[in-house]
């Protein structure tokens, strides 16, 4: 509509600029008339077709076809924005930006435009539908959950609490869920188990397996206070004696930090030099032609590493050491460098580059460890036994290397290693059950790895105490199973929903009873049988050992023959054995909010957090470490106009 105006300047016809008709718009004609001539306008295109789809986004992130639409939904448009805010992380003011506002208005002008407030409080609203949502999947679990804590702070030093829940569902589809991320006024024990304590009673959780929490001494103060209060209402397996596990990422984090302090003066000579090299153009270039007189084809670009998290120093010495020869030959040629790196740590010597390449081959394997652990969209329960196998046996050779390098830093991890993970008694017993649970390995397995370290007694007296939890276990679990299933309950049950709906007719009713005296006739055969599940499941040959293989779909397609053992292998498979996600497993400092988030309430926050966590159903994979190839095409991109790269390194200088 163009708005005309009267001899005094105020609005008084309004022109449609499809088909030029116009209405009037002072103000006490008010706009529902312009409103509803936008939606009749027979030249407006938008009413041209009226039979055009749409398509919106479902809470899986898919795009998915809603079809035929003959209005515009001021509402469903409120909604999506909501959720992009949300999902994309947008501040709420970019419904207030110049671009914003001309984009609506093109692709659709019916789109009333809204604050930065409005978008706030459909926010929350969607928070709230997201949450009962949830609450009710929770209730309907008849799971156990797992928890993670992990604690968070904002740049204001307020103090957030992260709490996560994981669990199987009757598909065998491994969930997470954000719960609650909310303050907390100090990091004691007691505040922190009142604060988890409180999540569960608010979500309705009574039957939990673990909770994952790092090593912080005021973690077993939270770990015993959750026990004495979750056993009051019997949520337990077996009376919680495996509900603590400690996070295996915070354990490798120690280690590593502990072996990085024996070079840490060589780390830094190193890092200085990439420092100067990354620090301006001009030398990036002149680094570029003493990579071309020494012949070095690599395409990798230096990166400079962040001191709090270890992978980046993994990374940055990676690259660095393609580049020695490079590095040297700058030293010989450019007498700034020598004067500006002696200025500070000095320049990397023969000896610092040879500490370089033994971290970096240490440092690579509890890279992939890591990375492999800290996954979020995969079992990680029964990984945990071969990583730390393998972390062992690596340790053990290179303390054994005759090079000194490398024994004087295994020596050094070996002995922070053996203070976590020594002995069996160290190990939640629990993740010895998750290493059991896989058909590739089962009990043998176990058996075989303790066999290479112990002698053969205390090898048989470890084997005995795994298979005595596991029969421990399948008892409870059978207990459980017959109560819920006695024939006093199905019976009331069957009788309630008759009462309720009477949907079913007899002929329904009658294969169901049939269906129930054949489940009832195979428990009898079981029962009369002297090979238990556990026995069977043990007998029974291995699966191979293929890339493919899918540890919960072939708990999926056996529930059937092993009725109480996959109820088990639902619960125990769930474990985390991390509290955090990839992208901050690396992480030696606390986990930082970033400017955004913590400029908003607590409220707000906790909304932004956790809606976003539900409603990617399907969460993208995390990518650990930037993606060094992309940075790499860029630069190369870069380099070829020197005006924009000189512009992306002054910005980078000033911020």
């Amino acid at each position: 509509m163009k708005i005309e105006k009267d001899d005094g300047g105020k609005p008084n016809r309004a022109r449609c600029n499809y088909c030029t008709k116009d209405y009037a718009c002072g103000s006490g004609n008010g706009t529902s008339t312009l409103w509803k001539h936008i939606g009749r306008c027979p030249e407006y295109t938008y009413n041209k077709d009226k039979k055009q789809k749409i398509s919106s986004f479902q809470n899986d992130g898919q795009e998915g076809d809603i079809g035929s639409v003959g209005k515009f939904d001021q509402d469903l448009g409120r909604k999506a924005l909501a959720r992009m805010i949300i999902v994309d992380e947008l501040p709420f003011k970019f419904v207030e930006r110049e671009g914003f506002r001309n984009f609506c208005s093109v692709l659709q002008p019916k789109f009333r435009l809204i604050s930065h407030t409005t978008v706030a409080r459909d926010c929350l609203e969607l928070f709230s539908i997201e949450k009962t949502k949830l609450r009710d999947t929770l209730t309907k679990c008849t799971q156990r959950i797992c928890l993670t804590t992990d604690l968070w702070t904002s740049l204001q030093n307020i103090s957030y609490i992260c709490i996560t829940a994981h669990f199987i569902d009757n598909d065998w589809k491994l969930h997470k869920r954000i719960l609650n991320f909310s303050v907390i006024s100090s990091h004691k024990g007691v505040v922190i188990g009142q604060a988890v304590e409180s999540c569960m009673l608010q979500w309705g959780i009574e039957k939990v397996c673990t909770i994952t929490v790092d090593n912080a001494s005021s973690n077993d103060i939270v770990v015993a206070h959750l026990k004495k209060k979750i056993s009051k209402r019997n949520g337990f397996i077996l009376d919680g004696d495996f509900f603590h596990v400690r996070c295996s990422a915070h354990i490798l984090n120690l280690i590593v930090r502990y072996g990085i302090e024996e070079v840490q003066d060589s780390i830094s000579r190193i890092r200085g030099a990439v420092r100067y090299i990354r620090s301006s153009p001009q030398r990036s270039q002149q680094f570029k032609l003493c990579c071309e007189q020494e012949r070095i084809a690599s395409k990798c670009t230096l990166c400079l590493d962040v001191p709090t998290r270890w992978n980046y120093t993994y990374l940055m010495l990676e690259t660095a050491l393609k580049f020695q020869k490079a590095f040297e030959r700058l030293d010989d040629q450019e007498p700034n460098f020598a004067s500006d790196l002696n200025a500070k740590d000095g320049i990397p010597s023969e000896w610092d580059w040879e500490n370089a390449k033994v971290l970096t081959k240490f440092l690579k394997n509890f890279y992939d460890v890591t990375k492999r652990l800290s996954g979020s969209l995969y079992v990680t329960a029964n990984c945990y036994f071969h990583e730390v196998c393998e972390i062992e046996q690596i340790l053990n050779d290179w303390s054994k290397s005759s090079d000194d390098h490398s024994n004087v830093m295994a020596m050094k991890m070996k002995e922070k290693f053996d203070k976590y993970w020594d002995n069996i008694d160290k190990i939640n017993m629990m993740l010895l059950i998750a290493v059991v649970l896989d058909p590739r390995y089962k009990l043998r397995y176990v058996k075989f790895c303790y066999g290479r370290v112990y002698t053969l007694e205390k090898v048989n007296e470890l084997i005995r105490r795994v298979r005595e939890l596991m029969n421990r276990m399948y008892v409870h679990y059978k207990m459980l199973d017959s109560t819920s299933s006695s024939p006093s309950i199905r019976m009331t049950q069957n009788w309630n929903e008759m009462d309720v709906d009477q949907l079913e007719n007899e002929a329904c009713v009658r294969v169901k009873s049939l269906r129930n005296e054949f489940q009832k006739h195979l428990q009898e055969e079981e029962s009369a049988s002297s090979k238990s599940e556990i026995d069977r499941y043990l007998e029974e040959s291995f699966e191979k050992e293929t890339s493919n293989f899918e540890i919960l779909d072939w708990w999926r397609m056996n529930s059937s023959r092993y009725r109480i053992l996959s109820q088990v292998a639902r619960d125990v498979l769930a474990i985390p054995v991390t509290t955090v996600a990839s992208e901050s497993a690396f992480s030696t400092g606390g986990r930082i909010l970033d400017q955004f988030h913590s400029s908003l309430t607590p409220k707000l926050v906790e909304c932004l957090i956790c809606t976003q966590d539900w409603l990617r159903a399907s969460p993208l994979p995390i990518e650990v470490e930037e993606r060094l190839e992309d940075i790499e095409e860029l630069e190369s991109v870069i380099a070829e106009d020197p005006v924009v790269a000189a512009a992306i390194y002054n910005s980078s200088t000033l911020r």
